[in-house]
């Protein structure tokens, strides 16, 4: 039986599964998680501890936009790569709850005195209720015949 929770995820998902599946969401939502890797690495590159790091973003060889474009594709890359994880994880997850939401009801054995009809009127016998009529009682007995008896076979003279 599955859980309240379980069954809040399943219709959660269902109505979230394909919005949080493009692209663009992604990426806007895993901005925060792209920033956690960037923000330590210009903190560490600004704060100059590393004086041959320091050296080398004073010279006339460095190029600050390439810093920046590497930064950014580093804050997309891993902004789309979690979300689009934790989509693979949600649908899994919704998937497997489906799964075993339609094994419970396949193998939960359903009583037919249980279940009342709603409208007395409509009932429908497909045989009258009480003894079964005389013409109906088979009065041989039904012989199924058993596997063919295999032939004889033949014995072999001893010498």
């Amino acid at each position: 039986m599955l859980t309240q929770r379980e069954k809040d995820f399943i219709r959660y998902w269902e109505a979230n599964r394909l919005p949080r599946k493009k692209v663009v969401r992604q990426f806007l939502i895993g901005i925060p998680i792209g920033l956690l890797f960037v923000i330590p690495v210009v903190i560490n590159f600004s704060s100059g501890w590393y004086r041959r790091a320091d050296m080398e973003a004073h010279s006339s060889d460095f190029n600050p936009v390439v810093l920046l474009v590497a930064l950014l594709l580093i804050v997309a890359f891993t902004a789309i790569f979690y979300q689009r994880h934790q989509w693979d994880q949600y649908e899994q997850h919704y998937r497997e709850l489906l799964g075993r939401q339609l094994k419970e009801r396949s193998t939960t054995p359903v009583d037919p005195t249980s279940e009342q009809p709603a409208d007395p009127t409509s009932i429908h016998l497909a045989d009258p209720p009480g003894p079964p009529a005389p013409d109906s009682i088979p009065t041989t007995p039904n012989v199924v015949p058993g596997p063919p008896a295999d032939p004889p076979t033949p014995s072999r003279p001893q010498k």
